[in-house]
């Protein structure tokens, strides 16, 4: 179970990296839509996983590929947008969020 503070760490991280990859995507993402649907918190605060859904899905591991090799610039953005609220901006790590494709894979099974 999550504390209210890891709740509330991950919805500000959340927010503040939908927008950094609103202003950078069309530079770092060369057409795919990125969004992120969900972030872990660790319960020191000190670690967040965020996991993201590409369209298409097929530049997924590239886009996953080139955010964790460019970690730091994301990293020191978010430290811009969130160095009132938090004493120390977490370690963060991109993982691909794959429950969208699994929902389509049910839903074609269900058609047939």
């Amino acid at each position: 179970m999550f504390t209210e503070r890891q709740n509330k760490v991950s919805r500000l991280i959340q927010k503040d990296i939908s927008e950094i990859f609103t202003n950078h995507g069309r530079e770092w993402f060369s057409g795919a839509m990125v969004t992120v649907t969900v972030v872990r918190i660790s319960k020191d605060l000190s670690n967040a996983k965020i996991y993201i859904s590409v369209f298409p899905s097929e530049k997924a591991d590239s886009t996953i590929e080139f955010l964790n090799t460019n970690i730091s610039k994301v990293r020191y953005e978010l430290g811009n947008r969130v160095r009132h609220q938090l004493k120390k901006v977490p370690e963060i790590k991109f993982y691909f969020d794959d429950s969208l494709d699994h929902i389509d894979r049910i839903n074609e099974l269900l058609k047939e």
